[in-house]
Parts: C-alpha cells; structure tokens; sequence
C-alpha cells in the first residue's frame, strides 16, 4: 500500500531520528559522559527515539490518531534538538531532530 509523499516524508525523518537519537545516545553520550548523560537530557534522548519509533508505526499503520501523536513527537523532537544543541558532537541528533520536527509538524496540520 503507498504512503501519501508527505507521510513518506515524515515516516522516513521519524525513522531516522530515532535511529540517530538511540545511536547517540547509546554510544555518544555514554562514552563522553559528564552532561551528556545528566538524566534530562539522556531520559529525553530516549523519549524522544521512542515517540519517533512509535509515530512512525502509527502512521505506517495508517491510525487515525497518528496526527494527534506527531504534535507530540515534533514537541519532543523540538525539546531534544535544543538539548542536544547544547552539548559537543551531537550535530546529527539535532539535524535528525529538525527534520523529524518539521515534517511532524506538518503532518500535524
């Protein structure tokens, strides 16, 4: 079953961002340690791969709240972009996080 272009384009930035965000802070932020593992920071990391994970299902899945929840996970994807902006070498999570972000706040629409 195709996917609408937009869809696509927001299932492919939240699958994305969770792979980068899991990957960062699974290897990155463990490693460097010090902020990069203060439990705000690190929890919302891991909120925020897990709320892109799961909008992506959702709108795979074609579920009608799937809308409501990418307002939520652009909310995330926003909160842990500016996180991550804060501290060394996360310049991919914050990218993947924008991205994600921005098509989430247009499916949101």
């Amino acid at each position: 079953m195709d996917q609408i272009p937009d869809m696509q384009d927001c299932i492919d930035a939240c699958t994305n961002c969770h792979q980068a965000c899991l990957q960062t802070a699974l290897r990155l932020c463990l490693h460097m340690g010090g902020k990069h593992v203060e439990p705000e920071h690190f929890r919302l990391m891991i909120d925020c791969a897990t709320i892109c994970e799961v909008s992506a299902n959702l709108q795979l899945s074609g579920s009608p709240y799937s809308a409501r929840l990418c307002a939520l996970c652009a909310d995330i994807c926003h909160a842990c972009a500016l996180s991550c902006r804060e501290l060394d070498g996360m310049e991919d999570c914050v990218r993947a996080c924008q991205a994600c972000e921005k098509t989430c706040r247009e499916m949101a629409a």
